[in-house]
């Protein structure tokens, strides 16, 4: 099945433009501290976005899928004062890699990857506990916002769920889930795990832009 093709703003990068494919759009915000973008279903929103500024479209849904303004008074609006973790797999187990950003300038706070032979559930439970440690470390009072029901659960019982099959070609994946339930263990945090609602606000901040 073809994709849809999608249309990417980038209102800080290197250069900033509209791009029609996710590499351009990739090359324009490698190596770009705070790189501003997203992703649109046409052309046509894609010149109106960028037109306007980045921050009117945070936390914006631009997929147009329907959801009812009591669903949407219901959830309400993303706490900006937060970091967002997401993982990407090209594969099921595939290439994996996943990163950590600041909800409200997309600032890449940290990145793990790529891996080889890893699946997106891991990688979204190694960037919650990722993002757990950093922001103990720091010493924040920020929450933290996932898209995956499956990790929240994971990181709950401390435990990392997987059916994936442990190989000479994925060994840094699982020293990397034996660390991660191992902090989860051995240490206490009040960090606030939220889960991302991507029907109302879009997708995550640190989403990798590959659906």
């Amino acid at each position: 099945m073809k994709k849809k093709q999608k249309y990417y703003v980038v209102w800080f990068g290197n250069p900033a433009g509209i791009f029609d494919s996710w590499k351009d759009c990739q090359l324009s915000i490698k190596d770009v501290s705070g790189a501003q973008y997203k992703s649109f279903s046409t052309f046509e929103e894609a010149k109106k976005a960028f037109r306007n500024e980045y921050k009117d479209y945070i936390g914006i849904n631009t997929k147009n899928k329907k959801i009812s303004k009591e669903e949407l008074i219901k959830i309400g609006e993303p706490n900006l004062y937060t970091i967002s973790v997401d993982a990407a797999s090209s594969g099921n187990p595939g290439i994996m890699e996943y990163r950590g950003v600041d909800t409200q300038t997309h600032q890449q706070l940290f990145h793990q990857g790529p891996f080889q032979k890893g699946t997106n559930n891991v990688g979204e439970f190694l960037a919650l506990v990722h993002g757990l440690a950093f922001l103990k470390q720091k010493n924040s009072d920020r929450k933290i916002y996932s898209d995956s029901k499956i990790a929240i659960a994971w990181v709950k019982r401390k435990k990392c769920n997987t059916k994936l099959k442990e190989t000479s070609k994925n060994k840094k994946i699982f020293d990397l889930i034996l660390r991660a339930e191992n902090w989860l263990e051995n240490n206490t945090y009040k960090t606030v795990i939220i889960k991302w609602e991507t029907k109302a606000w879009g997708e995550i901040p640190a989403d990798f832009g590959r659906k």
